[in-house]
């Protein structure tokens, strides 16, 4: 069987955000537990261009959705803005429909782990219905749990946080994808 492959989307512009060093804790666990993993994270989500249909979005793009169609799973991280996802994370999701007549259109067949970081409950369970709307719209399976980090109770230095249940949650996340990957995966094959 062949190793199951996880991308990982998320984060900000600004260096060290809490949605992208929760993104690649996850991403750490996920190859842990036997994955291989690219993380398109805040700097070069930066460099895609205002998604346009049937336009070339250069080089980040043409990589970014490459990826995507040989991933069984996704993990997306997205800061809380205003109640829902950052529009740096919403650009890279529109590239998905570059993907639409693919044999597995869209995100079909694919566990989608969701993550949001947010100053505060409210602003994190909000992105995080959003974040499931979106994956729904786009034929993925997001996974039954879901992880909100609140910037406010949670710490990250270095790729650690500082708050060991916070860890727990995003290797739950984690764990749900690969898990789910596998079934898919294992289907696929026999």
């Amino acid at each position: 069987m062949k190793q199951l492959h996880v991308v990982g989307l998320g984060g900000t512009v600004r260096p060290g955000s809490s949605s992208e060093q929760a993104l690649r804790v996850a991403l750490r666990h996920a190859e842990e537990l036997g994955a291989s993993t690219r993380a398109f994270a805040g700097a070069e989500l930066a460099r895609l261009p205002m998604y346009a249909p049937g336009g070339d979005g250069g080089g980040v793009a043409r990589e970014l959705v490459e990826h995507l169609r040989r991933a069984d799973g996704v993990i997306i991280a997205s800061p809380g803005y205003h109640g829902s996802m950052s529009g740096l994370v919403k650009n890279a999701l529109d590239y998905v429909e570059d993907m639409r007549e693919d044999a597995l259109s869209y995100l079909a067949d694919r566990a989608v782990g969701l993550v949001v970081a947010a100053h505060g409950w409210q602003a994190g369970v909000t992105t995080l219905g959003a974040l499931r709307s979106v994956v729904h719209a786009l034929r993925g399976w997001a996974t039954p749990y879901g992880a909100v980090v609140n910037s406010l109770e949670a710490r990250f230095a270095d790729g650690v946080c500082d708050q060991p249940r916070v860890t727990q949650q995003l290797h739950l996340v984690a764990d749900e994808v690969v898990r789910f990957g596998s079934l898919v995966a294992g289907a696929r094959v026999a």
